[in-house]
């Protein structure tokens, strides 16, 4: 690539991140850590960069001791590993600083990780971003040789939604009538339309969500991994979205792709959930009462954003209401989030905090308000579960039976609470 085009794309980025305008999310950076941001588009990924930058701009870096570059700019495109030393060294032939590395998508550069572990090896300070969770592969990561921070990124939780909105919460909120009816209010939005920051700014919301998926299924799913039948993929998506509070199997959803007209075979419906899980559209979690071999090949699976599941289901609301509840506590826990089956179900178990919880988007019939509490008590007799909860979309009130304490209450209250931990 030609050095004195490089030199321009430097100049103009450095102009570019020093005047951004951003809003601070709560992450603290260790001054002595390399960073790897990953997650799933648009999550904000390239905006905790940007924030990095304007730290050390603070503490006295000079803006042309920065070398930003996002490799989806289209002056990159068919860029070879072999290549990026050309950006080092045209940085090093302009400016008389070591430079700090920011490098944006970089997975789109194949061996990229080599490049940036010689960086390191050398003592450079450098940050990457990615969409793509092979970039955690065991091959890359022990290239990588443990010498950066890992660090997942999701769309804004409820409450860096509410500060994007300038509502910003005091101690005693909720005891404030309209500071507690703008929360319930404002609320409506993230439900439906999830968190992606950029998304805030645009009034026909679907369409941007609409179009962010879009990219993500064919620039992230379709081309990178070279899907022949793009097909079975879109609808599988769909009937993920559809079942996103059922247990699945790979044989049951083998079975009901192939029901509706696309032919495919269990090893492939395998491979296209890890693309999914890959590209961080979904993740999973496991039955903790299976048996191990069961784990695997039998999970629940939900979307990383309210508002990309929201494209593919009609009558929404329970099945949101779910979605919310488990990224909620994805995001905290990760690999240690289960579901509980067996006999009774319980959606949502972390064994190490002896907590159990239910999702039911209403509770008022007799019905369901017996089947969730029978379920929260028989399963936490049987695993010795200390905190008991059903999160409700408004519901709220305290149970006491059997010797158990179940907490009833409403999503935002409990959404709001749990980042409080």
């Amino acid at each position: 690539m030609d050095k004195e085009q490089i030199r321009h794309i430097i100049g103009e980025n450095q102009e570019f991140v020093k005047n951004i305008t951003f809003m601070e999310r709560p992450f603290t950076f260790e001054d002595a850590g390399n960073y790897v941001f990953l997650g799933i588009r648009r999550a904000g990924k390239s905006y905790l960069m940007y924030q990095r930058i304007h730290q050390l701009l603070k503490k006295g870096h000079k803006i042309e001791e920065i070398l930003y570059i996002n490799f989806e700019d289209e002056r990159f495109i068919g860029l070879k590993s072999e290549e990026l030393d050309d950006i080092k060294l045209a940085y090093e032939e302009t400016f008389p600083y070591q430079p700090i590395f920011f490098l944006d998508e970089i997975q789109v550069v194949d061996g990229w990780e080599k490049f940036v572990r010689r960086l390191v090896d050398k003592k450079y300070r450098v940050y990457v971003t990615g969409s793509n969770a092979k970039m955690l592969s065991s091959e890359i990561a022990t290239t990588l040789g443990g010498r950066f921070l890992i660090q997942e990124v999701y769309p804004f939780s409820f409450r860096e939604f509410l500060l994007s909105q300038d509502i910003r919460l005091t101690t005693n909120w909720l005891y404030t009538p309209s500071l507690r009816n703008e929360v319930v209010r404002t609320f409506d939005a993230y439900f439906y339309n999830g968190g992606f920051p950029e998304l805030i700014a645009f009034k026909d919301k679907r369409s941007w969500l609409s179009g962010l998926y879009q990219k993500i299924f064919f620039g992230d799913l379709v081309a990178r991994y070279a899907l022949r039948n793009s097909d079975s993929m879109s609808l599988l998506v769909k009937k993920l979205a559809e079942s996103v509070m059922q247990p699945s199997s790979y044989n049951r959803l083998k079975n009901i792709v192939s029901s509706a007209g696309e032919s495919v075979g269990v090893r492939t419906v395998i491979d296209y959930v890890r693309y999914l899980e890959e590209t961080w559209l979904i993740f999973s979690i496991e039955n903790y009462a299976a048996r191990f071999a069961e784990r695997e090949s039998n999970r629940k699976y939900y979307f990383i954003d309210n508002g990309i599941l929201n494209l593919f289901i009609f009558n929404p609301e329970t099945l949101l209401l779910e979605n919310l509840v488990a990224v909620s506590l994805y995001r905290i826990f990760g690999k240690e989030l289960y579901f509980y089956n067996q006999n009774v179900e319980v959606d949502f178990y972390i064994p190490d905090q002896k907590w159990l919880v239910q999702a039911s988007y209403n509770i008022s019939d007799t019905q369901t308000f017996t089947r969730e509490v029978n379920g929260l008590l028989k399963t936490a007799k049987f695993l010795k579960a200390e905190k008991l909860q059903i999160v409700t979309r408004n519901e709220e009130r305290t149970v006491e039976q059997d010797g158990f304490t179940i907490e009833v209450i409403p999503i935002w209250k409990w959404m709001i609470m749990l980042e409080n931990k």
